[in-house]
């Protein structure tokens, strides 16, 4: 893949992790219970460690299918995917009287999966999800992800062409399908989606990140050098300053190497 893209889906991938950890994930008995969930569950985004230890506890205590999808979750916040993974799907398997619950706690595993590099697994887990929830258009958009990881872009660009035919103005979904038009050299038809997408949230710095990268390949340096600042200016700690910052380096290093290759160039310095 051309170094010059200076993008990767990664910043995707992290967006839509964990997204599936509402409160009505899985089953409570009882309000005691529900309550302990919805702790659980903001623990083990915010301090995985301790969620997994205090998870570990209450399942022991009897905290059942709650419990154990706290300990999946924190899993994956502590970047043990595959034992996310195993303990998820386990978990999904078990859970057959609700099967919207089921789903969201298979595209989950699928989530870990992905986490792992084990693509195919989590291709085949999310099309699971989608059999039991066949509307849910956030496993398209993962399931899209996980293409797009394979480098299958048409089959990234099918899925999303669904969900934004339901929901035309879901901005995940175009600033996605923009990335997945880039890789593919639609340069035009990315910078038409990615418009389209900013024209909801001007300042969405997923959407600038991308109309950087689609104007810096078009050769609008000034352009995307001016996407790229306005991330770094909106969204500082968020992940996608991290590129941002990254592709203002590269393409200053690369206009510094140019102007030395300039300068010490026969051409230049015998005076012709």
């Amino acid at each position: 893949m051309n170094n010059v893209r200076l993008f990767t889906f990664t910043l995707i991938l992290t967006s839509f992790v964990l997204h599936v950890t509402d409160a009505t994930a899985v089953p409570r008995r009882d309000s005691l219970n529900a309550r302990k969930y919805i702790q659980c569950m903001e623990m083990a985004r915010e301090d995985p460690d301790a969620a997994f230890d205090w998870a570990l506890d209450w399942r022991d205590a009897g905290g059942a299918e709650a419990a154990r999808h706290c300990i999946g979750v924190a899993l994956i916040g502590l970047k043990l995917y595959k034992e996310a993974g195993k303990r998820l799907e386990a978990l999904a398997q078990e859970i057959k009287n609700d099967k919207k619950i089921q789903a969201g706690i298979f595209a989950q595993a699928a989530q870990a999966r992905h986490l792992e590099g084990k693509l195919p697994q989590a291709i085949a887990l999310l099309n699971t999800a989608l059999q039991l929830s066949p509307s849910n258009l956030g496993f398209l958009v993962d399931r899209a992800s996980v293409h797009a990881e394979r480098g299958d872009y048409k089959a990234a660009l099918s899925d999303l062409n669904v969900v934004l035919a339901k929901e035309p103005a879901r901005i995940d979904a175009l600033i996605f399908k923009a990335t997945a038009l880039r890789f593919t050299d639609k340069f035009s038809e990315a910078e038409t989606v990615i418009v389209s997408a900013l024209a909801l949230d001007e300042n969405n710095p997923d959407g600038l990140l991308e109309r950087g990268t689609i104007r810096r390949l078009k050769g609008d340096k000034n352009g995307a050098r001016r996407d790229w600042l306005k991330v770094l200016e909106i969204a500082p700690d968020y992940i996608a300053a991290e590129t941002a910052r990254a592709n203002l380096e590269k393409m200053d290093l690369n206009a510094d190497e140019g102007a030395k290759a300039f300068k010490n160039s026969p051409r230049l310095s015998s005076g012709r």
